[in-house]
């Protein structure tokens, strides 16, 4: 059977949940489109589309944290992907955790830090000004 990816319903974008292969842990969300789902498929790595660079990112490009795909499942509606993986490396989240959903949101709006920080995000990604510079 051969699913087709509904790009077109989300403007040529698709959610990538990506969950820890062994635990189930939800690590972070992406989006892809075709060329970055292709490219996935191709390399065993995953790669995204950053909506905020508009253009394909492989997740581990400049902190070497690399999310070697392990499985790929699509959604009833064709809409989604759960990308299952293997983080190699401490941590996903750019603020230096190993997932990005590190905050529970409490009932009153607030949101409490739950995890502990898995390394310095400032030793691999350098600090917020040079972030900024590489941005521009």
């Amino acid at each position: 059977m051969t699913t087709n990816i509904d790009f077109d319903k989300s403007g040529g974008l698709v959610p990538a949940i990506i969950q820890d292969h062994l635990s189930g842990e939800v690590l972070m969300l992406g989006f892809m489109n075709s060329v970055s789902l292709a490219e996935t498929q191709r390399t065993g790595e995953v790669v995204f589309f950053s909506r905020s660079r508009n253009k394909l990112w492989k997740k581990g490009e400049s902190s070497g944290h690399v999310l070697k795909l392990r499985e790929l499942r699509v959604d009833c509606d064709a809409d989604a992907l759960l990308v299952k993986v293997e983080a190699l490396g401490p941590g996903v989240c750019h603020e230096g955790y190993r997932t990005c959903f590190f905050r529970r949101l409490n009932s009153d709006g607030t949101a409490k830090i739950t995890d502990n920080r898995a390394f310095a995000p400032e030793s691999v990604y350098g600090s917020v000004s040079e972030k900024q510079e590489k941005k521009s």
